[in-house]
């Protein structure tokens, strides 16, 4: 095949056709560019650029369709399906590939919901719709728990997927009874984006944390209720913004909503008012209305049941939120810091949470440290007390969060017996940035566990498939990244090490660090010590090389806030606040963080062991519950992809997707199918596509699975690559190709034997038409020249009849003249004779 992939700065790959054969040693590929380029592509003899697959399978609806499996094969189809076709879905074996098309697209409503369902998978065109059927099928078939993953970075469109997929099965499972639990669970996403969704610079509606909603059917496979689990929620964003990102949504719906009549006690303003909604600078998202927002979360609030009560103390601890990040902290000399008793906004955030605001004003800016003789009250720098007023802030939002979850929770409860469930997993994708640090860290080892989880299923499903059609079964090899998982999570492993410092009174990232580097730097390969850095550590990822910076490391992780400061909201009078900071909290969920209350580090007086847990233990076993979760179900994959960082509808950057791709597992999938044979086609379709490379006695059998037996037995002399199944045959990588070769060989030999034939009748029929036109011609020229001859000898027998005519006629009238004249004369001679005779006569 003369077509190849090579690599390409700007494009990733780029296609080039081989202009001179290759033998076996050369160092050099002859190669033309799609441009005209010539070009001496250098090359090793033992890796060769990958081929092209033929044209007939550019543009398949399943990656694991093409002959040859690489990634510029994969990368090529998906630009094709998206920028040509428009084509937003994409399956690759197991998985859905999913890109965001930044637009509107009309494929989403109830007549295309009505139109995959009941529809087997590969029947339709790729759809997110046909994910949700084949998961919603299994389920009420197998009457075995589904769960859908849909993983993918920020801006990729995950929250979007998952939206449809919960619509999908509130659509299909439709019940007849009034409680409109459908209704209800479609209503928690709104509330969910308001609260948890940012804007930020890849995306406008950005989730910033993970989100498991398990949604329940009875026997009848209705819909009952649902149950939604949280992860990691960003908490440091209620805080601080990078440039041109927003906090969180409720915010700034609140803000704009702040001159209507039930918001005035509030004391709100615009939200360029408030250090905690204006540091980004960016406070509004062009086409979205926050006013109108705010009205439909109200409705979906009470569309849940949550009465107007709950809804303005949740709005009210919104309120406080923003007045608390007002409050102004200044500096008294190098050591110390206060705040003023009339500071306009710390007396509206007490008087809004029912607090005590001498003593509020007073433990934001000192801490007490208890030892086992004394208690010592120490002042605080500004920057300390700010610190301590943003921790207090991310902590009541932290909770204010949770609580939300547990009473959308509660008004999803159902009272009936769960028979089965489906759950919907949107959480974040690999994420690798120009600084990361302990949120990156946590999200890329949950990676890990789902990348490992898929792997594994992958594999399962490759062995199930061979021992379905009784092909022997030979060991795949794939990449585990089990050692990473080990290396972040095993015993002295990187969490281990960050826990224990955390619980050192003087605990600093730097020690933590270099502990870090004791254990791991040249004794563990995945583990490396940047050269022009003391400040981080770096990981490989099975996506990538991912640096870490160590700073905040151990902040983050023990989520601190100053035990007094606990102690006054949890004197409050206003209930809601009181709640999320009582003794005894119960959390919903076992992966719920909220509720959980730890104080700051000198302060360690609880004998409970959940009192110490920081967000990093917290973290990973809510990941060790979801993948037990996910393991006893059976998952199905949606990979969203962002085609470009420009938000452009229908843009295509192959940088960007490829990197992507290598994240995702879409190619660590193709590679392990690669392994063994990738292409598979059913005996019918064999014999429809290949029937023309069949002989008239092959085709004579009747039975057409031995038919394509012969066949290929005689094209492909290697028995080893290819098997049959017992309904499909299986081939090797690059099979398919050559075989499309031969079809294409056989297809070119009859078009030029048509074309012969054509030719030649076309030049005959030509011949005959001139041959025609000539004698046309012929006759034409000859009658006129003998008309030509005609009218001379006619004008010679015309001119000699007019003189005969003229003889005659000229006779006539001389003879008539004649005539004329002698009887004139005759009768002048007859009256003369008898006038002279008369007159003789007389005489006489």
């Amino acid at each position: 095949y003369n077509r190849v992939w090579i690599p390409d700065s700007e494009e990733v790959w780029q296609s080039a056709e081989i202009t001179k054969d290759y033998k076996a040693g050369d160092h050099l590929l002859h190669v033309r560019l799609d441009d005209g380029t010539e070009l001496d592509y250098p090359v090793d003899p033992v890796a060769l650029p990958p081929l092209r697959n033929p044209d007939i399978l550019v543009g398949e609806n399943d990656l694991t369709a093409l002959s040859y499996l690489h990634e510029p094969a994969v990368l090529h189809n998906l630009k094709v399906r998206f920028v040509e076709s428009k084509l937003i879905y994409t399956y690759s074996g197991i998985i859905l590939v999913a890109m965001n098309p930044y637009k509107q697209l009309p494929i989403y409503g109830d007549a295309i919901i009505h139109a995959y369902s009941g529809q087997n998978m590969g029947d339709m065109d790729p759809h997110i719709f046909a994910v949700a059927e084949e998961a919603y099928k299994q389920m009420a078939r197998n009457s075995k728990n589904q769960s859908i993953i849909v993983s993918g970075e920020s801006g990729a469109g995950k929250t979007v997927s998952a939206r449809y997929t919960m619509r999908y099965f509130a659509t299909v499972s439709k019940s007849s009874s009034n409680a409109h639990v459908e209704d209800k669970v479609l209503a928690s996403n709104p509330i969910t984006e308001a609260v948890g969704n940012a804007k930020t610079t890849r995306n406008d509606n950005s989730s910033r944390f993970g989100k498991y909603t398990e949604i329940s059917f009875d026997q009848s496979y209705q819909i009952i209720g649902a149950n939604m689990r949280t992860y990691l929620l960003e908490k440091s964003r209620v805080v601080f913004q990078s440039e041109n990102e927003r906090n969180y949504h409720i915010f700034y719906q609140l803000c704009a909503s702040a001159v209507q009549p039930e918001f005035k006690h509030l004391q709100l303003g615009s939200a360029e008012e408030f250090n905690y909604t204006r540091m980004g600078g960016s406070t509004v998202i062009e086409g979205v209305d926050d006013g109108a927002n705010m009205v439909e979360t109200q409705k979906t609030f009470a569309l849940l049941g949550l009465k107007e009560d709950f809804q303005m103390d949740v709005f009210k601890t919104l309120a406080a939120i923003l007045h608390l990040g007002n409050v102004q902290i200044m500096a008294v000399g190098d050591e110390r810091s206060s705040i003023s008793p009339e500071d306009k906004h710390l007396n509206i955030f007490c008087e809004l949470l029912d607090l005590n605001c001498d003593k509020m004003a007073q433990w934001l800016c000192h801490r007490k440290i208890i030892t086992t003789s004394e208690t010592v009250i120490k002042p605080m720098t500004k920057s300390q007390a700010v610190n301590a007023r943003d921790a207090l802030a991310k902590k009541i939002y932290s909770h204010l969060f949770d609580f939300i979850v547990e009473r959308i929770n509660q008004a999803l409860h159902f009272t009936g017996k769960q028979h089965t469930f489906i759950g919907v997993l949107d959480i974040y994708g690999f994420e690798t940035f120009d600084v990361n640090s302990f949120e990156q860290f946590c999200i890329n080892y949950a990676n890990e566990k789902l990348q490992q989880q898929f792997n594994l299923h992958v594999f399962k499903l490759e062995q199930e498939e061979y021992m379905k059609e009784d092909i022997p079964w030979t060991l795949i090899d794939f990449y585990d990244n089990q050692p990473v998982i080990d290396l972040i999570e095993a015993k002295m492993g990187i969490l281990e090490l960050l826990d224990e410092e955390c619980l050192l009174p003087h605990g600093t990232d730097e020690n933590w660090l270099q502990k870090l580097y004791n254990n791991f730097v040249n004794k563990n390969a995945l583990f490396e010590k940047p050269r022009m850095s003391n400040t981080s550590f770096i990981i490989q990822h099975f996506a990538d090389k991912v640096e870490y910076k160590c700073e905040g490391f151990l902040e983050k992780n023990r989520d601190t806030v100053y035990e007094v400061l606990i102690e006054i909201l949890k004197k409050s009078k206003f209930h809601l606040c009181a709640n999320f900071f009582q003794d005894n909290p119960v959390s919903v969920s076992p992966f719920s963080s909220a509720i959980n209350i730890k104080s700051a580090r000198p302060v360690l007086k609880s004998p409970n062991k959940q009192f110490r847990m920081t967000v990093g233990s917290k973290f990973r076993s809510s990941l060790y519950l979801l993948m037990e979760t996910l393991n006893a179900t059976t998952p199905h994959y949606v990979r969203c992809i962002k085609p470009n960082d420009e938000k452009l509808p229908f843009e295509f950057d192959s940088k960007r997707v490829a990197q992507q791709l290598r994240a995702c597992g879409v190619l660590e999938t193709i590679r392990i199918s690669a392994q063994s044979y990738p292409s598979r086609w059913t005996y019918i379709e064999f014999f429809s596509r290949y029937s023309i490379l069949m002989t008239q006695q092959e085709l004579s059998l009747n039975d057409k699975k031995q038919i394509c037996k012969i066949v290929l037995q005689r094209l492909i002399q290697d028995p080893n690559q290819f098997r049959f199944g017992r309904t499909k045959i299986f081939f090797r990588a690059g099979q398919v190709a050559y075989l499309e070769k031969l079809r294409s060989d056989k297809l070119r030999h009859a078009c030029i034997t048509i074309q012969k034939s054509v030719r030649g009748w076309l030049q005959r029929k030509k011949f005959l038409l001139i041959k025609r036109a000539a004698i046309i011609i012929q006759q034409y020229f000859r009658g006129q020249r003998t008309v030509r001859q005609a009218v001379t000898a006619t004008a010679l027998k015309q001119t000699w009849a007019a003189i005969v005519i003229q003889k005659h006629c000229r006779g006539y009238l001389v003879r008539k003249l004649c005539q004329l004249i002698r009887v004139a004369a005759v009768t002048i001679q007859a009256y003369t004779r008898g006038f002279l005779a008369r007159k003789k006569y007389r005489k006489v």
